[in-house]
């Protein structure tokens, strides 16, 4: 079953790697270490596709209680980015700007690598990039994040001859998105409707990533995993689709 989080009576902080991480860097500063020794002091955040999974968890609950507050954006931390980043995390989101991705899950600089598109539509570029991140920045997640209210999954819930006036690699990209609403039971509320669209989308879109052969092998062998995510906008949660029944499209 998926999972909404819950509010949380305190912050959940990796305040003690952040703290020791800040001070060793500190210190490599001021001995003058080159930029290479400070990059090198910067390992990954998490080292399983499960420990990723609950780092999204429990950046989302602290912004869905209003107690995120992400520490990691000071010179020092910058410093340590210059000269290789360690995401753990890709996702693929849609491009709307009320959507930071970063801030819903209350991560810092170099934690998530951020695919962001219309629709968070798999295309040819998304996909090149996501094997670049797996391959070369050693990834332990992927996940497609829709959210509430997108307004690419409502153009193609639009007629046909509408469709058919919009520009053309518009119109391209939400033909990319109406499979997967094409067929979709009467709902009479909007916004239900709306959400199930939206997640209709998220499970086609996992889908396609599950069968590109690179992807779908570094997830067989156990290497990353592949998950879907809904946000909504007006309450700041993070509905998570990790398991085979959240992702059946």
């Amino acid at each position: 079953m998926s999972d909404l989080p819950v509010p949380l009576p305190a912050v959940l902080p990796p305040t003690d790697v952040h703290t020791d991480l800040e001070r060793r860097i500190l210190d490599a500063v001021r001995r003058g270490a080159s930029m290479e020794d400070i990059a090198g002091l910067k390992n990954a955040d998490v080292q399983t596709p499960e420990a990723a999974i609950q780092a999204l968890k429990d950046g989302n609950a602290r912004f869905f209680s209003g107690q995120g507050g992400n520490p990691d954006v000071g010179a020092n931390q910058r410093r340590a980015q210059i000269m290789r980043q360690t995401p753990y995390a890709a996702i693929l989101a849609c491009s709307d700007s009320r959507v930071p991705v970063e801030l819903v899950f209350d991560q810092g600089l170099g934690q998530l690598f951020v695919i962001r598109v219309a629709g968070n539509v798999v295309g040819e570029s998304g996909l090149g990039t996501l094997e670049y991140a797996i391959k070369h920045l050693d990834i332990q997640l992927i996940m497609v994040l829709g959210h509430e209210g997108c307004g690419a999954v409502a153009a193609a819930l639009l007629p046909p001859e509408v469709v058919a006036q919009e520009p053309e690699h518009l119109r391209k990209l939400i033909e990319k998105i109406q499979p997967c609403v094409s067929n979709m039971p009467p709902i009479r509320d909007k916004k239900a409707r709306m959400r199930e669209a939206v997640l209709n989308n998220v499970r086609y879109q996992a889908d396609m990533l599950r069968h590109t052969p690179y992807i779908a092998a570094s997830e067989q062998s156990g290497r990353i995993r592949v998950i879907g995510a809904f946000y909504e906008i007006g309450s700041g949660a993070v509905d998570f689709l990790t398991e085979e029944e959240d992702l059946r499209v």
